[in-house]
Parts: C-alpha cells; sequence; structure tokens
C-alpha cells in the first residue's frame, strides 16, 4: 500500500470555462491555466504519481510543451492511470476536496465522480468528493481563485 497527497491551486478569471472534475459548471469565471485548469483533477493525477514514486504532473504534462495546451485534464488522469498499472499499481480509493466561495457544485459531485471513474477505470465508489468553503478569507474566499487537494491509497 502507497498513499499520496496532491495539491493545485488556479486563479478565477472572466469569460474562461469553469472546469471541475471534467464537468463544465455554468459559472461568470472559468480558472486560467496551461490545460482545461481542473484543479480537482490535478489534485488527483498529482496524488496518484507521488503515491507510485512518479513525479508530478508538471514532469509528465509541462507546460512549455505545445501539445498540452488546453489538454483535457481527463486525457491527463488516463494517461496517469496507465502509468501506476504499467508499474503495478492501482487504486483502492481517493479522498479529494474541493474550496471555493461559489459556485456551489454539490450538484455537480456525482457527474465529476462519474467522469474521473471512467478515466482512471476504477468504480466511482471508490472516488470521495467534498466541497467546502473558507468563510471568506484567503484567496479562495475572496473569489480570487479555487483550490482542491486529494489523498489517493494505492495497492
Amino acid at each position: 500500500m502507497r498513499i499520496g497527497i496532491g495539491y493545485d491551486a488556479h486563479r478565477l478569471k472572466e469569460g474562461l470555462k469553469l472546469i471541475l472534475g471534467g464537468v463544465n459548471i455554468e459559472f461568470e469565471r472559468g480558472l486560467e491555466g496551461y490545460s482545461d485548469a481542473d484543479v480537482l483533477s490535478h489534485a488527483i493525477a498529482d496524488a496518484i504519481l507521488g503515491a507510485a514514486g512518479l513525479g508530478d504532473i508538471g514532469m509528465w504534462f509541462p507546460d512549455s510543451d505545445d501539445k498540452y495546451k488546453d489538454i483535457s485534464s481527463m486525457i491527463i488522469l488516463r494517461e496517469v492511470s496507465g502509468m501506476i498499472y504499467k508499474n503495478g499499481y492501482e487504486i483502492e480509493n481517493i479522498d479529494s476536496v474541493l474550496i471555493l466561495e461559489k459556485p456551489k457544485v454539490a450538484q455537480y459531485i456525482d457527474m465529476m465522480k462519474e467522469n474521473m471513474g471512467e478515466a482512471l477505470g476504477i468504480d466511482k465508489r471508490k472516488i470521495s468528493i467534498k466541497a467546502t468553503t473558507t468563510e471568506g478569507m484567503g484567496f479562495e474566499g475572496k473569489g480570487e481563485g479555487i483550490s482542491a487537494y486529494a489523498v489517493v491509497l494505492l495497492k
């Protein structure tokens, strides 16, 4: 058994799509980044890679490579999943948390689990996603950005 932790944060910006867990969420701002800036999927990918001792997503999907510009994080998760399976690991479970003031995302969580479960080749029941606010504190609380943490157990 191996455990990994992941974290990601991106700034919110007008005129961009907000994608979390592979779900396009209706909101007036989206996350700014080189890929689709899906903080939840990025935190999970980093946790998986870390647990397997394979570095992080910046190492495998660098923003200096044009082929990763605007890449879907579902593709990143598929590729990360393939990497760990080649190394003899499988995902036991994922626990994650999104930190944001707005929008409210509870209604999207099941779709996020479906998308990520499909991309990772695991049952969605192995994925836990929670969302919380910071009660107005920090960059998330001021509505400047969104962050996510994830913990993954591999066997």
